[in-house]
Protein backbone atom coordinates (compact mmCIF):
# COMPACT_ATOMS: atom_id res chain seq x y z
CA UNK A 1 0.00 0.00 0.00
CA UNK A 2 1.64 3.54 -0.92
CA UNK A 3 0.61 6.71 0.64
CA UNK A 4 1.07 10.00 -1.66
CA UNK A 5 3.71 12.77 -0.23
CA UNK A 6 1.12 15.10 -1.03
CA UNK A 7 -0.97 16.29 2.03
CA UNK A 8 -4.50 18.37 1.36
CA UNK A 9 -6.08 20.73 3.82
CA UNK A 10 -9.28 19.38 3.58
CA UNK A 11 -11.18 19.95 7.19
CA UNK A 12 -14.16 17.34 5.75
CA UNK A 13 -11.66 14.73 6.31
CA UNK A 14 -10.37 15.72 9.89
CA UNK A 15 -10.73 12.91 12.35
CA UNK A 16 -10.05 12.31 15.97
CA UNK A 17 -8.22 9.11 15.47
CA UNK A 18 -9.92 7.12 18.42
CA UNK A 19 -7.85 3.87 19.21
CA UNK A 20 -9.12 1.04 17.42
CA UNK A 21 -9.68 -2.31 18.41
CA UNK A 22 -9.99 -5.08 16.49
CA UNK A 23 -10.04 -8.98 16.33
CA UNK A 24 -6.16 -8.90 17.32
CA UNK A 25 -4.90 -5.74 16.84
CA UNK A 26 -5.01 -2.63 18.29
CA UNK A 27 -4.54 0.63 16.33
CA UNK A 28 -3.28 3.16 18.70
CA UNK A 29 -0.98 6.14 18.23
CA UNK A 30 2.62 5.41 17.74
CA UNK A 31 4.65 6.43 20.83
CA UNK A 32 8.61 6.46 22.03
CA UNK A 33 8.38 3.07 23.32
CA UNK A 34 7.62 2.31 20.22
CA UNK A 35 11.14 3.32 18.25
CA UNK A 36 13.45 0.20 18.73
CA UNK A 37 10.37 -2.24 17.20
CA UNK A 38 9.95 0.65 14.33
CA UNK A 39 13.52 1.11 13.75
CA UNK A 40 13.81 -2.64 13.01
CA UNK A 41 10.69 -3.51 11.00
CA UNK A 42 10.72 -0.36 8.75
CA UNK A 43 14.39 -0.41 7.76
CA UNK A 44 13.85 -3.29 5.27
CA UNK A 45 13.94 -2.12 1.91
CA UNK A 46 10.97 -4.80 0.86
CA UNK A 47 8.50 -2.43 2.73
CA UNK A 48 10.60 0.77 1.58
CA UNK A 49 10.09 -0.04 -1.65
CA UNK A 50 6.50 0.06 -1.76
CA UNK A 51 5.40 2.87 -0.26
CA UNK A 52 6.18 6.36 -0.98
CA UNK A 53 6.81 7.97 2.05
CA UNK A 54 9.07 5.79 3.74
CA UNK A 55 12.74 6.48 3.21
CA UNK A 56 15.69 3.33 2.91
CA UNK A 57 17.39 3.25 5.76
CA UNK A 58 15.34 4.12 8.19
CA UNK A 59 17.08 5.00 11.19
CA UNK A 60 16.04 6.39 14.84
CA UNK A 61 16.22 9.95 13.44
CA UNK A 62 13.68 8.92 10.99
CA UNK A 63 11.34 7.47 13.81
CA UNK A 64 11.60 10.15 16.37
CA UNK A 65 10.54 12.53 13.40
CA UNK A 66 7.61 10.44 12.32
CA UNK A 67 6.25 9.74 15.82
CA UNK A 68 7.00 13.71 17.02
CA UNK A 69 4.86 14.00 13.39
CA UNK A 70 2.14 12.09 14.17
CA UNK A 71 1.57 13.39 17.88
CA UNK A 72 1.97 17.28 16.67
CA UNK A 73 -0.16 16.65 13.15
CA UNK A 74 -2.45 19.39 11.48
CA UNK A 75 -3.19 17.43 8.55
CA UNK A 76 -6.45 15.31 8.49
CA UNK A 77 -6.38 11.78 8.63
CA UNK A 78 -4.94 9.76 11.59
CA UNK A 79 -1.27 7.71 11.30
CA UNK A 80 -1.58 4.25 13.91
CA UNK A 81 1.20 2.15 15.39
CA UNK A 82 -0.38 -1.62 14.53
CA UNK A 83 0.15 -3.67 17.86
CA UNK A 84 -0.68 -7.62 19.04
CA UNK A 85 -3.60 -7.28 20.98
CA UNK A 86 -2.19 -10.01 23.32
CA UNK A 87 1.23 -8.87 23.49
CA UNK A 88 1.31 -5.79 22.67
CA UNK A 89 3.82 -6.26 19.89
CA UNK A 90 4.56 -3.11 17.63
CA UNK A 91 3.83 -5.04 13.96
CA UNK A 92 3.56 -2.32 11.81
CA UNK A 93 1.69 1.30 10.73
CA UNK A 94 -1.31 2.41 8.86
CA UNK A 95 -3.35 5.43 8.22
CA UNK A 96 -5.64 7.91 6.87
CA UNK A 97 -3.85 10.27 4.39
CA UNK A 98 -5.89 13.17 2.82
CA UNK A 99 -4.67 13.12 -0.68
CA UNK A 100 -5.97 15.23 -3.94
CA UNK A 101 -7.70 12.57 -4.77
CA UNK A 102 -9.73 12.66 -1.31
CA UNK A 103 -9.01 10.72 1.74
CA UNK A 104 -6.70 7.48 1.38
CA UNK A 105 -5.99 3.92 3.41
CA UNK A 106 -2.56 3.12 3.93
CA UNK A 107 -0.68 0.22 5.78
CA UNK A 108 2.47 -1.91 5.99
CA UNK A 109 3.19 -4.68 7.94
CA UNK A 110 6.78 -5.78 9.37
CA UNK A 111 7.98 -8.92 7.60
CA UNK A 112 8.06 -11.23 10.64
CA UNK A 113 4.08 -10.64 10.82
CA UNK A 114 3.32 -11.30 6.83
CA UNK A 115 1.17 -14.26 5.86
CA UNK A 116 -0.77 -13.42 8.95
CA UNK A 117 -3.78 -11.64 7.89
CA UNK A 118 -2.58 -8.33 10.02
CA UNK A 119 -3.25 -6.60 6.94
CA UNK A 120 -6.53 -7.20 6.33
CA UNK A 121 -7.56 -6.68 9.49
CA UNK A 122 -6.12 -3.16 10.17
CA UNK A 123 -7.39 -2.31 6.93
CA UNK A 124 -11.01 -3.05 7.41
CA UNK A 125 -10.87 -0.88 10.97
CA UNK A 126 -9.48 1.99 8.96
CA UNK A 127 -12.25 1.58 6.13
CA UNK A 128 -14.72 1.23 9.11
CA UNK A 129 -13.59 4.64 10.61
CA UNK A 130 -13.16 6.87 7.56
CA UNK A 131 -16.76 5.90 6.55
CA UNK A 132 -17.60 6.20 10.09
CA UNK A 133 -16.30 9.94 11.17
CA UNK A 134 -16.55 11.18 7.73
CA UNK A 135 -19.11 12.42 5.30
CA UNK A 136 -16.98 11.17 2.67
CA UNK A 137 -18.64 9.42 -0.31
CA UNK A 138 -15.26 7.59 -1.43
CA UNK A 139 -12.15 6.46 0.10
CA UNK A 140 -9.09 5.44 -2.21
CA UNK A 141 -6.19 3.09 -2.20
CA UNK A 142 -2.93 2.19 -4.12
CA UNK A 143 -0.34 -0.16 -4.61
CA UNK A 144 2.61 -0.84 -6.52
CA UNK A 145 1.40 -3.02 -9.40
CA UNK A 146 4.33 -5.55 -8.34
CA UNK A 147 2.80 -5.65 -4.44
CA UNK A 148 0.62 -8.07 -4.98
CA UNK A 149 0.17 -8.83 -1.44
CA UNK A 150 -1.25 -4.93 -0.61
CA UNK A 151 -3.57 -5.80 -4.22
CA UNK A 152 -5.27 -8.80 -2.02
CA UNK A 153 -5.88 -6.92 0.68
CA UNK A 154 -7.56 -4.28 -0.99
CA UNK A 155 -9.44 -6.39 -2.56
CA UNK A 156 -11.10 -8.36 0.36
CA UNK A 157 -11.99 -4.86 1.78
CA UNK A 158 -14.22 -4.82 -1.31
CA UNK A 159 -11.90 -1.79 -3.35
CA UNK A 160 -12.71 -1.64 -7.00
CA UNK A 161 -10.39 -0.59 -9.67
CA UNK A 162 -9.46 2.89 -10.65
CA UNK A 163 -7.17 2.95 -13.02
CA UNK A 164 -3.27 3.80 -12.88
CA UNK A 165 -1.01 6.65 -11.71
CA UNK A 166 2.68 7.41 -11.26
CA UNK A 167 4.06 7.75 -7.70
CA UNK A 168 7.22 8.92 -6.32
CA UNK A 169 8.65 6.72 -3.81
CA UNK A 170 11.56 7.64 -1.36
CA UNK A 171 13.13 4.66 -1.72
CA UNK A 172 12.10 3.27 -5.20
CA UNK A 173 11.96 6.61 -7.23
CA UNK A 174 9.31 7.61 -9.72
CA UNK A 175 7.00 3.98 -9.93
CA UNK A 176 3.85 2.94 -11.45
CA UNK A 177 0.73 2.55 -8.83
CA UNK A 178 -2.73 1.05 -9.59
CA UNK A 179 -5.79 3.15 -7.84
CA UNK A 180 -8.44 1.81 -6.17
CA UNK A 181 -11.82 3.38 -4.70
CA UNK A 182 -14.17 1.95 -2.66
CA UNK A 183 -17.68 3.74 -2.43
CA UNK A 184 -19.95 4.52 0.95
CA UNK A 185 -22.65 2.07 -0.68
CA UNK A 186 -20.75 -0.94 -1.24
CA UNK A 187 -18.97 -0.34 2.35
CA UNK A 188 -22.61 -0.52 4.17
CA UNK A 189 -23.16 -3.84 1.55
CA UNK A 190 -19.97 -5.39 3.03
CA UNK A 191 -20.44 -3.84 6.95
CA UNK A 192 -20.72 -7.34 7.76
CA UNK A 193 -17.58 -8.55 6.95
CA UNK A 194 -15.87 -9.58 10.01
CA UNK A 195 -19.11 -11.03 11.17
CA UNK A 196 -18.97 -14.01 8.58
Amino acid sequence: MVAEKEDVEDESLRIDCPVLVAERLVLRPPHADDMAELVELANDRRIAEMLGRLPHPYDENDARSFIAGVRNRHAPGCAYAITNSDTGAFIGCAGLNATPRGLEVGYWIGQPYWGRGYATEAAHALVDLAFRATAIDVLHASCRVINTASRRVIHKCGFQYAGQGMLNSLAAGRVPVERYRLDRKTWVSLRTWGQS
